[in-house]
């Protein structure tokens, strides 16, 4: 599947750029689980390893780990880098939904 295709895969799709050796991105794990559970059927998210998907990374213009990247109907619609509180993210994602 291509990032294309995953961005249009449905109506508010969140991608999370992060890297297994990110400490920011493992303080971030509890909370993308939570979100992956209270928006379940709402949105989808995916979680794209920069290490494993640097071209994408590259083509994204992913400068910093962890990043959010929110789409609505395949556009960007919002992107932030770095730890972010859960309520924030879940009440940005749920604007969009």
């Amino acid at each position: 599947m291509t990032y294309d295709n995953v961005i249009k895969s449905a109506p508010v799709v969140l991608i999370e750029f992060y890297a297994t050796w990110c400490r920011h991105c493992r303080r971030m794990e509890p909370v993308v689980e939570d979100i992956k559970t209270l928006l379940k059927g709402e949105v989808q998210l995916y979680q794209l390893d920069i290490d494993e998907n640097r071209d994408v990374a590259d083509e994204q213009r992913i400068e910093g780990t962890p990043t959010f990247i929110l789409y609505k109907n395949g556009e960007e619609v919002w992107r932030w880098s770095g730890e972010i509180d859960g309520n924030t993210l879940l009440a940005k994602i749920q604007h969009y939904v």
